[in-house]
């Protein structure tokens, strides 16, 4: 599994239209072959930073960075955001999606 997490330092002047202005590029990524979830957060600590938690199956990101939706969306984040966003891009041998956690268990 490919695991990656970006977080969108975003222009203040956009940040309330953040998610409107990502929306087909989101609906575009989660409807592609080999997504496994595409998920946006807001920072508690920064509310101008959106956290993007995504992950693919194994093989599935090369199409996804070479998509024309890939190529749009950066095209309108690139004019959204105030820096370059922070990334964690890495695989997971053996992963296929989320795991239950141990620590806290709820019957």
């Amino acid at each position: 599994m490919i695991f990656i997490v970006v977080k969108f330092p975003v222009k203040p002047e956009h940040v309330d239209s953040w998610l409107d202005k990502v929306r087909p590029f989101t609906e575009a990524t989660r409807a592609e072959p080999g997504n496994l979830w595409f998920e946006w957060s807001r920072s508690v600590e920064d509310p101008n930073t959106f956290v993007l938690v995504e992950a693919f199956e194994d093989g599935a990101g090369e199409a996804h960075v070479n998509s024309a939706h890939f190529a749009e969306g950066l095209a309108v984040m690139r004019e959204l955001v105030a820096r370059t966003p922070d990334i964690v891009s890495t695989t997971i041998e053996g992963a296929t999606g989320w795991s239950k956690m141990g620590e806290i268990t709820v019957d």
